[in-house]
């Protein structure tokens, strides 16, 4: 089973997606980061279940249409660890900072 790893910067995505969603007054932002959260954990099972996008790295489709989101991590398999780089919303036109 991989381990799963959050980087320190996909809390500002979490950050983001709270702001947004309290500024159009909806209840249910932490839930919805928790769904988030629960949905990743299948990559310790699977990790190579994301689409794969350039670099190496992989992109991890969450829910869908207003409940969409997309989660970008890349696995290691030499030490089993799946690092979750960034996430977004579906709506959302690319990440919001550079990635490497």
């Amino acid at each position: 089973m991989a381990r799963i790893e959050l980087v320190p910067e996909v809390l500002d995505d979490f950050d983001r997606f709270l702001d947004h969603r309290a500024r159009f007054e909806v209840a249910d932002a932490p839930a919805r980061i928790g769904d988030i959260v629960q949905a990743i954990q299948i990559l310790a099972q699977s990790p190579l279940i994301g689409r794969p996008v350039q670099g190496g790295k992989r992109e991890l489709v969450i829910g869908r249409e207003s409940r969409g989101y997309i989660a970008l991590y890349r696995f290691v398999a030499d030490i089993d660890t799946v690092f979750v780089l960034a996430i977004r919303s579906q709506r959302e036109a690319g990440y919001k900072r550079e990635l490497s």
